[in-house]
């Protein structure tokens, strides 16, 4: 097998577990490295970017056709992630972003304790208009996805769920709308830069955006208890990577 198709099948996998529960860097990315062994690290991100931003606009149309969202507060987060991605790209050539992991690996074990033992949390949704903490939240999030980047999805997921009063479900989709904007502000520094692998992210994009296609309706047929689980098992494996980062820094 080529290592394009493998990287395709990838891409599909990848879409598949971020329509549901955010992570999907979790496969796609390391595959690439893995597969471009002689490329220089920022192309790949920027193939990785590409790719991903396709199977993730494919995902937030699913959504926003399937389920309500508060689209003021949504809308607010995902302008205001588009500007915070950037700055946090920015901040990224001047700053090692490996420092701010042993943060964030604390971050994620407490999210993940708050979800194993909050059987209640995200099943309901109590939706609210908030659009000026969805703006806070967007910038922040999207600063750090452009800053040290793993795990933005979930913690969307997470911060919507809390905020905006959202279930599994309406928090995916609105991760999504927010992942759409982080996504292009690389895109659009990656591919002025000339740092994309053009013949490798569209047949990517493809795979990726069939993966999300079926994420998102598993998602939608399957209700929040559904996420929920495939969210658990996402947050467990951050931990694991993370941690591994750490203790390998």
């Amino acid at each position: 097998m080529t290592p394009l198709l493998l990287a395709c099948g990838a891409a599909f996998l990848a879409g598949l577990v971020d329509a549901m529960a955010g992570g999907g860097g979790l496969i796609q990315l390391p595959a690439l490295f893995a597969l471009l062994p002689h490329e220089v690290p920022v192309t790949v991100l920027g193939t990785n970017k590409v790719s991903s931003i396709f199977g993730t606009s494919v995902a937030c149309v699913r959504y926003a056709r399937s389920v309500k969202l508060p689209w003021r507060s949504v809308a607010g987060a995902a302008m205001a992630a588009f500007f915070g991605s950037g700055l946090g790209a920015e901040a990224a050539r001047h700053v090692d972003s490996s420092i701010f992991k042993p943060v964030v690996l604390v971050v994620l074990v407490l999210v993940a304790g708050f979800t194993f033992f909050r059987p209640a949390y995200g099943a309901v949704a109590h939706t609210v208009e908030r659009p000026a903490l969805g703006a806070l939240l967007g910038g922040l999030i999207g600063f750090y996805d452009g800053l040290v980047g793993p795990g933005t999805g979930t913690f969307l997921i997470f911060a919507f769920i809390a905020t905006l009063g959202l279930d599994f479900v309406q928090a995916s989709g609105a991760a999504k709308a927010v992942n759409v904007a982080t996504n292009l502000a690389a895109v659009l520094i990656f591919a002025s830069t000339g740092n994309v692998k053009w013949a490798w992210s569209l047949p990517m994009a493809a795979a990726n955006m069939a993966g999300s296609a079926v994420g998102a309706r598993l998602a939608l047929g399957n209700g929040a208890g559904f996420v929920r689980r495939v969210f658990q098992v996402v947050i467990v494996a951050l931990i694991a990577k993370v941690g591994w980062d750490v203790m390998h820094r």
